[in-house]
Parts: C-alpha cells; structure tokens; sequence
C-alpha cells in the first residue's frame, strides 16, 4: 500500500508540472489584462496536435515539434490578443464571450482536421520505462517533468530580475501608474500573451508525449488551469507550481484508489474546498516575488 501511494504521489508530480505552464500562461493573461481566456486549452491542445502531426506525417520526434508549436501557437495567441484588445466596454465579460467562441471554432477545426479519434504518440524512446528507486515513469514525464521546472523557473527570474518582467508586474499591478512611467501597456499585454504562448506549446508537447489528446481536451485543460489559478492565487509563480501539483496528486490519487471517471470530480472538490477555506488561495497576492 505504501509504494502504491508514492507511486501515485510521484505520478501526481509529474503531471501536476505540465499543468502548472498552462496555468502560468492562463495567469499571466490575466494578470495584465483581467482576462480569462477561455480559448488557452484549445491552443494548448493546438500545440499537441502539432506534435502528433509532424510524427504522423514526418515521422519527426514531438520534441523536435517543439519549435514549430512555438510559432504556430505563438501566432495564434497574438491574434487572439488583436481581438480582445479591441473590446473597450464591458472587456471582462465581452472578453470572456469572445475568447470561448474562439474555443469553440479552433475545436471545431481540430475536429475537422484530425477527427475526433484518441491520438497518443508511437514513439518507443518517450515511452519507455524510468526507474528511480521506487519510482516508476515515462521518459516523457520526467523529461517533461524537467523542462517543467527549468521554465518555471525562468518565468520568475523573468519577471523579478528583467526590465521586461518588471513592466508586465507594474500593469499587473496598477495599469495607470505603468503609464506614467513610461510603459505601453499595450505592448506588456502582448508580450504576455506570447510568452502564454511558449508555455502552451511546451506543455501542448508534454501532453501528447505521456498522454492522449482529443479535440474536446480543450476544454479540460482551461478548467484545470483556472482552477490552479484559485487555488495558487494571483500572481505567485511557486504558488501556481504548488497549486499543479496538488491537484496533479489528486487526480492520481484518485484514479490509483478510486476511479480515473472521478479524477475531474476531484479536481472540482478540491477546488471549492480551497475557496471556502482560503478565498484568497494558497498564496493569495498578485505578482509576488
């Protein structure tokens, strides 16, 4: 019984730190802008059809699919911002309206482009088996797993020590003092949209390479990815990391003990727990160091 509870635990890790990059991408959106992108698993899920696309068609490893996501991913996320930017009443709601309609046509496109088959990676060299003491995986996820952490780490020395960083935190913060000192926030909006751009097609690639995708993951995705924000708080980047892995333990610990059909129910739970109990979340601040 123990080695099967860390070995849900381990498993609940690794998974938990792919979803903290859509989260941290769902975060910052809304950070600078007080926009909940409702479209941003979509395009995660863009990234990892992506990946499938150069295996199947070129035989290319999903790592190697990295770089073309980036782009494609990157291009959609800034013309997604082109149209919220032009929502001047009302931008928290019209802005919600518009972006899941954006959700619903690229799901839509990814139905009529790959159908609405279960794809997973043939890869051999990504699924093959890793062991750590006790622990067992997926090259993938400790792959993945790595990588998770390496751009989750410089996501924060991004924002804390760079100029750049540091503008994203002041119209974060307060959007007309940024303006006084000398900052576009149009600009800052942009770069935060195709920096969640990046972390999508890394954690689009992560998905598809220990997983499976389908077109209605999307919408899975985003939920998950707001609920870590709650759960985390605004503005705390270990607080978004903390906040995925937790919730990433409680879907392996509910599908290791229970069942995987209840695994979102879990997530939910959990959730609404943290809401009652700590409203401000786990961390609870905007943009901390």
């Amino acid at each position: 019984m123990t080695e099967l509870v860390l070995q849900a635990l381990w498993s609940g890790i690794l998974t938990g730190s792919s979803y903290a990059l859509i989260a941290l991408g769902l975060a910052l959106i809304f950070g600078t802008m007080n926009v909940i992108n409702l479209a941003h698993g979509e395009l995660v899920l863009l990234a990892a059809y992506v990946a499938y696309t150069c295996e199947s068609a070129f035989g290319a490893s999903p790592l190697l699919a990295i770089p073309v996501a980036i782009v494609i991913v990157c291009v959609a996320m800034a013309l997604t911002y082109l149209l919220v930017s032009r929502i001047r009443a009302n931008r928290e709601l019209n802005s919600l309206l518009l972006t899941y309609g954006i959700g619903v046509m690229l799901t839509n496109g990814m139905l009529l482009l790959w159908k609405a088959d279960i794809r997973s990676t043939k890869s051999a060299w990504l699924q093959d088996a890793v062991v750590l003491g006790p622990f067992y995986s997926m090259r993938s996820e400790l792959l993945f797993f790595l990588v998770s952490v390496v751009l989750i780490a410089g996501l924060w020395w991004w924002l804390t020590r760079t100029w750049a960083g540091r503008a994203v935190r002041a119209v974060a913060s307060n959007r007309e003092a940024a303006k006084l000192m000398g900052i576009d926030p149009h600009r800052v909006e942009l770069v935060s949209f195709l920096v969640a751009g990046l972390l999508a097609a890394f954690a689009g690639a992560a998905i598809f390479s220990f997983g499976v995708i389908q077109p209605a993951l999307g919408t899975s995705l985003t939920i998950k990815a707001f609920v870590i924000t709650v759960l985390a708080g605004m503005g705390s980047v270990p607080g978004v990391l903390v906040g995925a892995v937790l919730l990433g333990i409680t879907e392996s610990l509910t599908t290791t003990f229970a069942s995987s059909a209840l695994q979102e129910l879990a997530g939910m739970v959990l959730f609404l727990f943290v809401l009652f109990v700590l409203p401000n979340g786990l961390f609870g601040t905007r943009w901390r160091h």
